[in-house]
């Protein structure tokens, strides 16, 4: 009897997931899981479950009445979780706070598997991660606690999920609590992880996509580009990686090894210097293609510092231009926790 993964993410960035067995129904598996989803009748009549489904397959049945789930919100992707059968793997947005379901952050333990510094700007961290693998969307982070230091520091995932081993992308920042550790970390170091979290990650593929990475905003855009891969894509996929110097572009061989892999990627990198020799000089939006933008029909994807997501979305309205969905997340290198992560849909 074949069963399926279920992410639930909440509305505060949370997500867990829930093992749902053939035929069982997302309400009945999150209680066997201990994750108290909203309900009040759990028989498809008061609506309390309602829920977005934003992937996969399933079937609602017919025991529900109108007034629970009109076929409006259904066409919408809205579900009732006391009705819903998952037919495949599928992510669920669950409007309310996992505090308030009585369920919270994973944990997992790691141990340090490699330290690689790319020129002066980053560092590429390696984890080989205890027992099973950990589950997460593309795209999303965990936090990281610093060994030592009682702090914790916020870092996506740049490797795919269902791997034992695990890397992010890390700005080097002299004096910064995880920099200053990496300059002495050993193989063999232990760390614990908590997470995943964010609501900035790959959606169901179903038109164009635009990724927009901004220095080691990179890292998403490379574990949904392995996702991509995986699956055999077919659909079209354009990034644009900008960063501040020539020395900040990294992991470019890994980005160009996606060409012979995704039939339909194309990339370009921009250096912002001024001095640079690079042949793509200024900002991320004074290179974006007409055509990747698709007259509007294209989910973008935009992970950068502050100041570039706001750029973009100034240069989407200056332009007139309005995305089928716009999903974005804000960085600041040297906080404890990734400071906006959001989903836009026009």
């Amino acid at each position: 009897m074949s069963s399926f993964n279920v992410a639930l993410n909440f509305e505060d960035g949370v997500t867990r997931f829930i093992e749902c067995k053939a035929g069982e129904k997302v309400l009945d598996a999150a209680f066997r899981a201990k994750i108290n989803l909203p309900m009040d009748c759990s028989d498809g009549v008061c609506g309390t479950c309602k829920c977005r489904a934003e992937s996969g397959s399933y079937d609602l049945g017919d025991d529900y009445i109108d007034d629970a789930l009109t076929e409006d919100e259904k066409n919408a992707g809205l579900v009732l979780t006391c009705q819903m059968v998952p037919h495949s793997d599928c992510v669920i947005a669950v409007p309310t706070s996992s505090t308030t379901c009585k369920t919270g952050q994973s944990s997992f333990g790691a141990t340090l598997s490699k330290v690689e510094l790319h020129n002066d700007a980053v560092v590429v961290l390696e984890l080989n991660v205890d027992a099973t693998a950990p589950v997460f969307l593309p795209g999303q982070y965990v936090n990281i606690g610093v060994p030592g230091s009682g702090q914790h520091r916020s870092y996506s995932f740049s490797s795919a999920p269902g791997e034992s081993k695990v890397s992010f992308l890390i700005k080097k920042i002299p004096g910064g609590v995880m920099s200053t550790w990496l300059e002495a970390a050993r193989p063999g170091d232990r760390l614990e992880l908590h997470g995943p979290l964010g609501s900035f990650y790959l959606r169901e593929v179903q038109r164009p996509l635009l990724f927009l990475a901004g220095g080691t905003g990179l890292a998403p855009f490379l574990s949904m580009l392995e996702v991509l891969a995986r699956s055999h894509s077919h659909q079209k996929v354009h990034l644009v990686y900008g960063v501040t110097r020539d020395l900040d572009l990294v992991q470019v061989e890994a980005i160009e090894a996606y060409m012979a892999r995704l039939p339909n990627f194309s990339y370009a990198t921009v250096v912002a210097d001024a001095a640079s020799r690079h042949p793509r000089k200024g900002w991320v939006t004074q290179h974006i293609p007409v055509d990747a933008l698709n007259d509007g029909d294209v989910d973008v994807y935009l992970c950068g510092p502050p100041p570039m997501v706001d750029a973009v979305r100034q240069y989407f309205d200056d332009a007139g231009v309005k995305p089928h969905s716009f999903h974005y997340e804000k960085f600041t290198p040297n906080a404890t926790a990734i400071t906006h992560a959001t989903a836009k849909a026009a």
